[in-house]
This record gives C-alpha cells, sequence and structure tokens, in this order.
C-alpha cells in the first residue's frame, strides 16, 4: 500500500508516513464511515445591506392664505421694478458704505434703479399732502355755503337722471372698496398665521437639519463599521481553516475515489460470503463422511453375513447370488479437487483483517483538518496581522472626513435655536400689537364702506321723487348725512392710512424685489457666492474647486450625496483608501509560499495485485463436475434390489438358509432406509451449499476485475491531480476570503457616493426659509398694503360721488319746483 500524507518540509516525514498508511488503506475501499457534511470551500459573505436614510419632518408648510393676491401684487411690483438685481450696486454701497452716503454717483445710481419706487412714493406723498388740504378747503368752502354748501337744489328734468347715475357710481366704488377691505383683513389674518406658525416650521427645520447633521456621521461610522464586520468574518474563517479547508479537501477526492470503493467493499463481502460457505461446504462433507462410514460399516457386516450364508453346504442354488454380494461394495468417498488450494487463497484474504485497519483510518483522516491547521499556522497568524492593517486603513476614511463642520454647524444651530425660543414670546407680542393696529386700519375702512352703505340703503329708502326738497323724509335726510359722514371719514383718515401704505409698500416692495425675487429664481445665491460676504466653501475644505452655494442647493435640490456636492473626491482618494490589495496580495503570496500538498499515493502494491488476481484464478478453476458426480453417485444407491434377489433365492432353498437370507435381505432393507432418511437430505444440503459457493465464486472474477479497473483508474486520477486538487482548493478559499474584501469595497464605494449624507434637508431648509419669509409673511405684508391701497384709491371717487349723491337726499332750507 502506498501513503498519503500533507507535508511541509522535511519535519513532516513521520507524520506523513503515517497518514500514507491510512489513506491508502481508505482508497482500497475498506470502508470509510466518516460522517461529515458536504461543504464549500467557505461561506458566502452575508449581503451588506444598504443606509436606512432618516426620517425628516415634512418642512413645505402651507402656502399663505393671502397668495390669491399675489399674482395682482408681483404684477404691480414687477410694473415698479423693472430692473434686473443691482448686485453691482449693493456690492459697492457695502464696502463703501460710509463715502458712499457722501458719493453722488452712487447716490444717483441708486435712485435711478429705485425710480419705480420714487415714483409710487411721490404719487403717495402728493396723496398724503392733497387730501387733507382738500379736505380742509373743502370743508371751509361748504361751510361758506359754496361746493355743494348751500342747502338748495335746482330741480331740473334731469335730475332723476343724474341721482341714479351718481347712486350707481357710489354703489360701485362702494363695492370696490369693500373687495378691498376684504382683502385686508385676509390678509391681515394670513399674516398673523404666518408669524404664528414660523417658529414651529423654523424648529422643524432646523430639528431636520439636526438629524442631517447627525446622520452623516453615524452613516460613515455604519460604512466603517462594516469592514469590521468583514474582518472579523474573514477572521472567522481563517480560524476555521482546518474544518473549511481540510474537509473540502477529503470531499474532492472521495467525490473521485468514492465510485471506485464500491467493488472494493463488494469484493470484502464477498470474500468473508465464500468463506462462510466454505465452512459449510466442510461441515456438510465431515457430516456425509461420517454418516457414509456407518452405512460402510453395515453394509460390509451384512455382505460378510451374506457371504457366510452362501457358502454353507445346505446352501442349495446359492451359486448366483455371487454376483449381487459383488454389488454390495459402495464407494463412500467424497472428494472437491482444488478445495483446498482455493480456501487457503480466501484465509489469505482474510487474513488481511481490513475491517480492523479501517478504524485506524477514521482516525487518521480526521487529523487532516488538523494538520491543515497545524501547517497552517503562521499564515494564518500573519494574515489576521494584515487584516488589522486593512481595518486601520479604512478607519482613517472617518478621520480624514472633515467632520468637526458638522459639529460647528450643530452648534450654531443649537444657538439659533435658543435665540428662537427666547424671541418667539417677544415675537407674539409684537405680532399681537400689530395685528390690533392692522384690524383698527380695516375696521376705519370698514366704517367708510358702512356709511356709504347706509346712505344707498337710507337715501332711497326713504326718498319720493315728486316731494319738494325741504320736506324730504328723515330716513332719506339721514341717508344723505351718511354720505356726508362716509366723505368726512374718508378725508380724515385716508392720508394717514396712505401713510402706512407707502411706508409698507417701500418695505414690503423693496423686499420682494430685491430679496424674494431673486431667491425664487436663484440669483440672490448666486451673488452671494460671488460678493464675499462667506468664505470660499472648497477653500475652507481645502479643495481644489470652487464651491458656491448656489451649486450645493441645486445638488441639494436633486438630493445628491456630499460625496458629490462638496467635491470630496479632491480631499479624499477614496479608491486609495479602500484599495486593500497592497493587503490581499501579501496574504495571497504568504499562503502561495505554504504550499500544501499530498505525497504520491500508491494504491495497490504489485504483491497485492498478485495475490487478488491469484484468488481470482483458484475461484475461476473450482471444478464442480466431480462433486456433482460424486453425489449423484451416492444419490443412485439402492440396496433394495439385493434385497430383493435374496428373497428369490430363499425361496428356492432349503429352509434354514432361507430364514438366513430373508434376514439378511431385510437388513439391507434397512439399511436403504437409513440412506434415505439420512444420507439423502444431507447430499441435498451439500448440493445446495455446493451451488452457493459456485454462484459466489462466479461474481468473484468480475468483481476482482472491476476492482483492478477502479483502483487503477484512481491511481491514475491520483497520480495527475492531486496537487492541482489541493492548489484549487487553497486557492478557492483564498479567492473567498479575498472576495469579501472585494466585495466590501464595491459597496463602501457605492454607499459613500451614492447614500451617505443625501443632502435634500439643506435644499428643503432653504425652501422652508423661503416658504416662511417671501411666500407667507412678504406675499401677506403685500397683499395687506396693496388692499389698503386699493382702497385709498378708490375713496377719492367715493367721496366725489357721496358728497354729490348726498344732495338728492338730503332735506333742503329753500325749495325750487320743476313745472
Amino acid at each position: 500500500m502506498g501513503s498519503c500524507g500533507i507535508v511541509r518540509g522535511p519535519g513532516h516525514g513521520a507524520r506523513a508516513g503515517a497518514l500514507r498508511a491510512a489513506v491508502g488503506v481508505v482508497l482500497l475501499g475498506l470502508g470509510l464511515s466518516l460522517s461529515v457534511p458536504a461543504r464549500t470551500a467557505c461561506a458566502p459573505a452575508a449581503a451588506l445591506q444598504s443606509l436606512t436614510q432618516p426620517q425628516y419632518n415634512d418642512t413645505d408648510g402651507t402656502i399663505s392664505s393671502a397668495g390669491f393676491l399675489s399674482p395682482f401684487v408681483k404684477s404691480f411690483l414687477h410694473t415698479v421694478q423693472r430692473n434686473p438685481f443691482p448686485a453691482e450696486l449693493i456690492l459697492k454701497m457695502v464696502h463703501d458704505f460710509e463715502q458712499g452716503l457722501s458719493d453722488e454717483e452712487l447716490i444717483k445710481e441708486a435712485l435711478v434703479y429705485e425710480v419705480g419706487f420714487l415714483v409710487c412714493a411721490a404719487i403717495g406723498v402728493l396723496y398724503i399732502v392733497l387730501m387733507p388740504v382738500v379736505g380742509f378747503f373743502l370743508a371751509c368752502c361748504r361751510c361758506c355755503g359754496n361746493c355743494g354748501g348751500k342747502m338748495y337744489q335746482k330741480q331740473t328734468s334731469s335730475i332723476q337722471c343724474r341721482r341714479r347715475t351718481l347712486y350707481w357710481s357710489v354703489f360701485v366704488t362702494t363695492a370696490i372698496i369693500l373687495a378691498g377691505n376684504i382683502c385686508m383683513f385676509r390678509s391681515n389674518e394670513a399674516l398673523h398665521v404666518s408669524v404664528a406658525q414660523s417658529p414651529p416650521q423654523l424648529n422643524t427645520t432646523i430639528g431636520n437639519i439636526h438629524t442631517f447633521l447627525t446622520a452623516v456621521p453615524q452613516e460613515i461610522f455604519y460604512v466603517v463599521n462594516a469592514s469590521h464586520e468583514t474582518i472579523q468574518e474573514v477572521n472567522r474563517n481563517l480560524d476555521d481553516i482546518g474544518p473549511q479547508l481540510g474537509t473540502e479537501i477529503q470531499e474532492r477526492f472521495m467525490v473521485t475515489l468514492g465510485p471506485a470503493l464500491q467493488p472494493v467493499r463488494l469484493l470484502n463481502q464477498e470474500t468473508r460470503n465464500i468463506s462462510v460457505q466454505l465452512n459449510e461446504l466442510d461441515s456438510s462433507l465431515a457430516q456425509l463422511r461420517s454418516s457414509m462410514s456407518r452405512v460402510q460399516d453395515n453394509v460390509t457386516d451384512v455382505k460378510n453375513s451374506i457371504n457366510r450364508t452362501l457358502s454353507k453346504p445346505t446352501c442349495v442354488g446359492c451359486a448366483g447370488l455371487e454376483s449381487e454380494l459383488q454389488r454390495l461394495t459402495l464407494d463412500t468417498s467424497v472428494a472437491i479437487p482444488s478445495l483446498s488450494e482455493f480456501q487457503t487463497e480466501v484465509d489469505k484474504v482474510i487474513l488481511l483483517n481490513l475491517t480492523s485497519k479501517i478504524q485506524q483510518v477514521e482516525s487518521h483522516f480526521n487529523s487532516l483538518p488538523q494538520r491543515v491547521i497545524d501547517d497552517t499556522k503562521d499564515v494564518v497568524q500573519k494574515s489576521k496581522q494584515l487584516l488589522a492593517d486593512i481595518g486601520t486603513q479604512i478607519s482613517q476614511f472617518s478621520s480624514e472626513i472633515p467632520l468637526s463642520g458638522l459639529t460647528n454647524a450643530q452648534g450654531t444651530l443649537n444657538q439659533v435655536q435658543g435665540e428662537m425660543v427666547r424671541m418667539t414670546s417677544e415675537v407674539a407680542r409684537v405680532e399681537r400689537i400689530r395685528w390690533s393696529v392692522f384690524v383698527a386700519l380695516c375696521c376705519a375702512v370698514l366704517l367708510v364702506v358702512v356709511c356709504n352703505l347706509l346712505g344707498l340703503v337710507l337715501g332711497p329708502l326713504g326718498l319720493r321723487p315728486k316731494a319738494d326738497p325741504t320736506k324730504r323724509s328723515c330716513t332719506a335726510d339721514c341717508g344723505g348725512t351718511f354720505f356726508m359722514m362716509g366723505a368726512g371719514f374718508s378725508f380724515l383718515f385716508s392720508w394717514l392710512f396712505m401713510i402706512v401704505v407707502l411706508l409698507l409698500f417701500l418695505v414690503g416692495g423693496n423686499t420682494y424685489t430685491m430679496i424674494c425675487r431673486p431667491w425664487n429664481d436663484g440669483q440672490l445665491l448666486k451673488f452671494v457666492d460671488s460678493s464675499g460676504f462667506i468664505p470660499d466653501i472648497g477653500q475652507a475644505l481645502g479643495m481644489k474647486t470652487n464651491i458656491s452655494l448656489s451649486d450645493i442647493y441645486s445638488d441639494c435640490e436633486e438630493d445628491k450625496t456630499l460625496w458629490t456636492t462638496l467635491h470630496l473626491n479632491e480631499v479624499l482618494n477614496l479608491e486609495e483608501i479602500l484599495n486593500v490589495s497592497k493587503y490581499t496580495d501579501q496574504i495571497q503570496k504568504q499562503f502561495e509560499d505554504t504550499d500544501i500538498t499530498l505525497s504520491a499515493i500508491t494504491l495497490l502494491s504489485p504483491e497485492l495485485k498478485g495475490q487478488l488476481s491469484s484468488f481470482s484464478g483458484k475461484a475461476n478453476n473450482l471444478n464442480s463436475t466431480a462433486i456433482t458426480q460424486q453425489i449423484n453417485d451416492l444419490a443412485r444407491i439402492n440396496l433394495n434390489t439385493t434385497a430383493d434377489e435374496l428373497d428369490l433365492a430363499a425361496s428356492a432353498t432349503n429352509a434354514a438358509v432361507q430364514d438366513e437370507l430373508r434376514n439378511e435381505a431385510n437388513n439391507l432393507r434397512q439399511i436403504q432406509a437409513s440412506i434415505e432418511t439420512t444420507i439423502i437430505p444431507q447430499l441435498e444440503t451439500l448440493n445446495s451449499t455446493v451451488k452457493r459457493l459456485l454462484s459466489l465464486t462466479k461474481e468473484i472474477n468480475g468483481t476482482v476485475g472491476e476492482v483492478l479497473r477502479n483502483v487503477g483508474a484512481a491511481q491514475d486520477f491520483l497520480n495527475t491531480n492531486t496537487t492541482q486538487i489541493v492548489k484549487t482548493v487553497s486557492r478557492s478559499f483564498l479567492d473567498c476570503q479575498l472576495g469579501y474584501f472585494n466585495s466590501y469595497a464595491d459597496w463602501a464605494n457605492r454607499m459613500i457616493t451614492q447614500q451617505v449624507g443625501r443632502c435634500r434637508p439643506v435644499a428643503g431648509a432653504l425652501d422652508s426659509v423661503e416658504i416662511i419669509l417671501c411666500s407667507n409673511a412678504v406675499a401677506s405684508l403685500n397683499a395687506f398694503w396693496f388692499s389698503l391701497g386699493w382702497c385709498m384709491i378708490f375713496l377719492i371717487p367715493s367721496i366725489i360721488f357721496s358728497i354729490k349723491l348726498a344732495k338728492y337726499y338730503r332735506k333742503m332750507n329753500s325749495s325750487d319746483v320743476y313745472e
């Protein structure tokens, strides 16, 4: 037998010899009862999960209910301010503020830019100046009996037509003022709601930014920690290299050698079955010989007795029985040619006692994983050190990313949030005052509307068209008085309200044109980028490329990652950090230097092959014809024929001899009966045993031939593939471990560049502030002054029409009759 073992250098010779002997017996197929489950070189790596994105609160908010006026206000402001965003002018004024106040050119440029607002302001100032002046002169003129102050109305044919025309003019202007007043109430309430909702919305926005800033380091640490899990998985596989690699080597051999073992097992079993049949055959032959010996003795005694009887002188006519007497000679010898030689060959095979050696093989074969552990102890230890270096290299990623900026940003947000909490109550108090003042303005305008409406209702209700002007009813006179009250209130409040309109117009209008409009179309962020008000983000992060706020906002609006938004590839060489090939190459080289090989194996020695061939030849040469003939000869013995002849002879002789012959004939019949009851069953048993033995010997030749062929094929397989199998399995195990790092590197690259730090909350924060400031607060404020200015403009025709219409309802002092 050959030998098999794991060797690595001359120091392993002794244990290699023991293992070679053990594996050689196994490969002979004398039973391999190792209960080892099928395994692969290494378990597949656990699938790395994608990052779970943080849950952010909704910051879109609700658009102010005053938004229905936004198109009109925006259209008006676009007409007032057609100039583009004055980036250069603002920069000049900011950089040279003190000199700018005395720089006539700069002031002139600013005034030219604000010419639309200045024209509107001039109109407002003119309104503010003229309304009280006109009201004063009108009051003085009426007190002097002029301008309709004289209580006399000339009656003409068209008086009713003029009254109706003035009535509907007052009605239309009053309806327009009422619509503007309703818009004032709605915009005031919308502004109040916007201010009330702003702190919660800002807190939600800041909370989202906090969540974002907190999630980014956690996501980075998650990616880094995943590398530790990968390293731990590889470490566990290296610790388990014996069961994994050693068992896989075993199974690779057994896949091919297993089919070659079955005929060997069959041969071993058939040999033992033949031995059993040979033992039964020997036992049957011994029993048959014993029985035949007794029969032969009995027959000899009877034959001698017959011979004495026939020799007596009184035996008349007994000479004819001499021939029958010769037939009583029986051949009871039973012999099987070549049986002893065949028995010797069977005993030689059985004396190998290979069954007991199988138990020794199991312990040696099970030691293969441990030998792999022993032979790879040094390379495993070195590989673990390299794995620790890989972990250190990947951990540098978190330290090289400028996470301190996120911490500083969190501190700033905490300060802002604290200031918001501190100022919330003060803002709420100021908002209550503002809301009350605006409600008062709305009610003052509503008072004028109510006076006009009462005049429109009471005047026609108490008027009789044909009644004398001096005899008009109190109801009609009250209607005219309400018209005069509305005009008086208009003159009293309108110029003050126009001051409010002018101030809110300048503040809200410029806020929209200078902040909200450029914010909406992106010009404001570009201006901040180019103004130098804030340091360049790219330079602050040590990058070559300048990073603008507008670019950050654009990328974050598309929910891109910080890696893309901040161009971190210029600061960090991600490919280099995640490139662990220099470590994996060292691990691979160390494994290749640790050459785990199996020495040459001789499955069948020439002596053993010759012994099996001789065993097959003896089994094939076993002669069954002779023993079958002997059994048939013994089965044909019939002593009854001789007994019948003796009976016939006894009838022809005298009485004394006659009795003796008949007694001897009866003795022969008794011997024949004994043969039939004893010898014949034994012959049948012997024949059955011979047939079973012959059946087994016929299969031996084919079994031995199959063993020689299969083991020869297995020998060729081992001679050509042993080294390759060990290298393939070892390389497969190593590639699997290194594949973990390749999978991790691809996953980490994908996570960092596509998942870590999706900055949509940053853009959402700016959008939320824009909604709070522009879409809600500024839009509501602009809607209010627009509505109030609308009312103030239409107060002018309302004053004119209501004063003229009042005379048609008031009671005159002197009458005039139209015939």
